[in-house]
């Protein structure tokens, strides 16, 4: 399956993008900058810090882009993209203590740097910072919108784990834990982007929809491209998800695809052999074999159009175009 035509460059930069928003992105930067500040001396080192992981900020851009599709860009517009760049950051700080990582984006982790407990209370700290800013300004529907995706993240997490170590994950499990852990949280900010512009309850479940199908879109290209990651050293791809004993839907493909032997046997692979580089190539030369990635990416483009097919009513716009590029823009990126 192809994408319907969308009319868009497929080759759309990040920067490029972002110029339909430039204004209020510095803005939005001078707004979460101020949020990260603590009387707390060595807490206030460590959200400094933060500040340098920030990378390429595609959940706040989803949040103003939203909005700028419905009104004016404004205060409570900023408070919503802080609350779920805080949620954001909050997440991928107790993530590398739950995986003992010890880089982000190139950069010491903060558990490396301050150890697990300070990292998982400075985690908890930028996420009761983000409830004060709703809270603080009576933004309630704005609050249960990112409560509800914090719960879901945290559900999906847990069944991942769950499903993980007993090794019986399947189609309808793995888009169950991607729609919770990843989508959620892309489905809340284009929610309250259209909330905090005034849209109507209609406009602002559409904008939860397309976020939906974005972000399982996304998660289906982060588990095809770990597979398609090179080593360095030997030029093969590396297979992570396949060391943290991940099932995704590549690999989901293969074992429904196999006989009652060869499922057996590949997943006593992945659960006693993750480490080895031979035992994960073989794994994914098999799913070469047997089309799982063609497979997989079919699926992609599937919710990549159920995505744009929420945005067929809404006017034309340079935002509207910003935010359909920033979906393709999403699923075509290199890292």
């Amino acid at each position: 399956m192809e994408i319907i035509d969308y009319n868009l460059k497929k080759d759309t930069k990040l920067e490029n993008i972002k110029k339909t928003i430039e204004p209020e992105l510095i803005q939005f930067n001078k707004f979460y900058k101020d949020s990260l500040h603590s009387s707390t001396l060595l807490l206030n080192k460590i959200l400094q810090y933060t500040l340098r992981h920030k990378g390429k900020q595609i959940r706040p851009m989803f949040v103003l882009l939203s909005a700028k599709l419905f009104g004016e860009i404004n205060l409570d517009t900023y408070r919503a993209a802080t609350f779920i760049e805080l949620l954001h950051s909050a997440t991928l700080i107790h993530d590398d203590v739950v995986d003992n990582s010890m880089q982000r984006r190139g950069l010491f982790s903060i558990n490396a740097l301050w150890k697990n407990k300070i990292a998982v209370l400075a985690g908890d700290y930028l996420l009761s910072k983000g409830m004060l800013i709703a809270l603080e300004n009576k933004e309630y529907a704005m609050l249960d919108l990112i409560s509800n995706a914090v719960k879901m993240m945290s559900e999906g997490e847990i069944l991942q784990m769950e499903k993980a170590r007993r090794m019986n994950i399947t189609e309808e499990d793995y888009f169950n834990i991607i729609e919770k852990k990843t989508a959620s949280l892309i489905s809340s900010c284009c929610a309250i982007g259209a909330l905090s512009v005034g849209a109507d309850k209609e406009t602002v479940n559409r904008m939860e929809q397309f976020g939906l199908a974005a972000g399982i879109a996304f998660q289906i290209r982060d588990d095809i491209f770990d597979y398609q990651n090179t080593d360095n050293n030997t030029g093969k791809p590396v297979g992570n998800d396949i060391k943290e004993h991940k099932i995704t839907l590549p690999l989901i493909h293969l074992l429904n695809n196999s006989s009652a032997l060869e499922k057996r046997h590949i997943i006593k692979q992945v659960k006693y052999q993750g480490d080895d580089k031979k035992a994960v190539y073989e794994i994914i030369l098999k799913m070469q074999q047997c089309k799982s990635f063609e497979y997989a990416n079919d699926k992609m483009n599937y919710y990549i159009q159920l995505a744009l097919n929420q945005l067929d009513p809404i006017p034309e716009s340079e935002a509207l175009i910003a935010l359909k590029e920033l979906i393709i823009y999403c699923v075509k990126r290199k890292k």
